[in-house]
């Protein structure tokens, strides 16, 4: 396991993360973020679109669950927030097709830890009680393929001033 804490100091710092997340991705990648109500995790998806080459805006999907946008590859939107129980998520079947053809971004993905795919990037984003505007964002890899990415991350991450 790999692990990577950023200071996000503004939605744009997200957004920026999110797109290299995007950047890198590859089919079958399942990012999955925690956290509070408001600590960016829509704002991450959109900086995910942005970085697969997707053209619409991106919404949470809180009220129809699953939001299907399509760029370089297909990206499932997919926000577990009003789901109760881990049977509801488990329906969802988001371990077969079409989901393992694209790319599965799971906000409030702690509601179903246990039963999402055991290889995955963890996202867990909070508030800076100091600072209005700064989240922190603790990304953490789970199998070869996400230690990669976070390794990738961090060399692209190096080369730019804004994370210093």
């Amino acid at each position: 396991m790999k692990s990577l804490r950023l200071k996000l100091r503004s939605p744009e710092q997200t957004q920026l993360l999110g797109m290299h997340l995007g950047e890198l991705a590859i089919q079958g990648d399942v990012f999955l973020l925690v956290g509070e109500l408001g600590t960016g995790k829509t704002c991450l998806v959109q900086g995910i679109v942005q970085g697969l080459g997707i053209k619409q805006y991106a919404f949470s999907p809180t009220f129809i669950i699953i939001r299907e946008y399509h760029g370089r590859l297909p990206l499932y939107h997919i926000d577990l927030y009003r789901l109760d129980d881990v049977e509801e998520i488990a329906d969802l079947g988001l371990d077969e097709e079409p989901y393992t053809n694209g790319i599965c971004a799971i906000e409030w993905a702690d509601k179903g830890l246990n039963i999402l795919p055991e290889q995955r990037l963890l996202i867990q984003l909070s508030y800076n009680p100091d600072i209005d505007t700064e989240r922190t964002a603790y990304v953490m890899s789970k199998g070869k393929r996400y230690d990669e990415l976070v390794t990738q991350l961090k060399a692209i991450l190096s080369k730019e001033n804004s994370w210093n």
